[in-house]
């Protein structure tokens, strides 16, 4: 029997077979989850419709984070097809591509915004939407950067935004612990997948980790969906509002 067994999952970010939201997808397939997935648009449907055939998802819905109505909808699919379900992982962000490449001094309004507004404020929208569909001892987890806490070469306006979802999330977790909804972030490691490709210089950052960190290997999708799976899971009933760091213990250096 998985850790899982019984348990519903509801899955927002996969992009294609290199995303984390997908190896986490498997993960939680693999230990008995029921799954259900979401897409961003016609585009990315039809790289994410094969995927959820291949773990056999209850549905998929589409999903623009920064539109409420596709928000409230999702949550009338979840409430119609589910009633109610027990995990909700958040892998979404985005920023404008100038906005990752230039001096962060010149980041405009509009950008500062948006990325803001999709890479955090989402996790409190879907959250406050679904919220009452979440069984107790329900999980939140998102997927954050350390990027978020010292200052990275280009991660520029997306630090300042993981750092939003980050707090968030602490605060999420004070407010909602009260119907025993427990909120976490996982911080993992450089990766490559589509969001990475949008950060200038992505292959040295992968370098210098595998130079300088103590264990000296850079993170896959799967490591960072075994930690998942523990936060998906009753072993991690009484962990809430933390940053679990799955990097190679890089973050731990000067």
């Amino acid at each position: 029997m998985g850790l899982l067994e019984g348990k519903k999952a509801l899955i927002l970010g996969v992009a294609n077979e290199r995303s984390i939201a997908w190896g986490i997808t498997k993960a939680f397939k693999e230990n008995g989850a029921s799954i259900a997935m979401s897409y961003l648009n016609d585009a990315l449907y039809k790289r994410v419709e094969p995927l959820s055939k291949e773990v056999d998802a209850d549905f998929l819905c589409e999903l623009d984070v920064g539109r409420d109505e596709h928000i409230e909808n999702m949550a009338k699919m979840v409430k119609e097809k589910w009633g109610k379900f027990d995990i909700l992982v958040h892998s979404l962000a985005f920023a404008n591509r100038d906005d990752l490449q230039g001096r962060f001094v010149e980041t405009s309004r509009d950008g500062f915004s948006l990325a803001c507004d999709i890479s955090a404020y989402s996790l409190l929208g879907v959250s406050n939407a679904l919220k009452e569909l979440l069984n107790e001892d329900a999980s939140i987890m998102a997927m954050t950067y350390h990027g978020s806490q010292k200052v990275m070469a280009n991660y520029n306006m997306m630090g300042v935004a993981k750092a939003a979802l980050e707090a968030s999330a602490r605060y999420l977790a004070d407010d909602l612990g009260k119907e025993s909804i427990r909120v976490n972030c996982i911080s993992a490691g450089p990766i490559k997948t589509l969001a990475a490709s949008g950060i200038s210089g992505f292959r040295s950052i992968l370098k210098t980790v595998e130079e300088r960190a103590p264990l000296h290997r850079n993170v896959t999708p799967e490591d960072v969906a075994g930690t998942a799976l523990y936060l998906g899971s009753d072993l991690s009933k009484n962990v809430t509002g933390q940053i679990l760091y799955i990097d190679s213990g890089y973050s731990i250096l000067a």
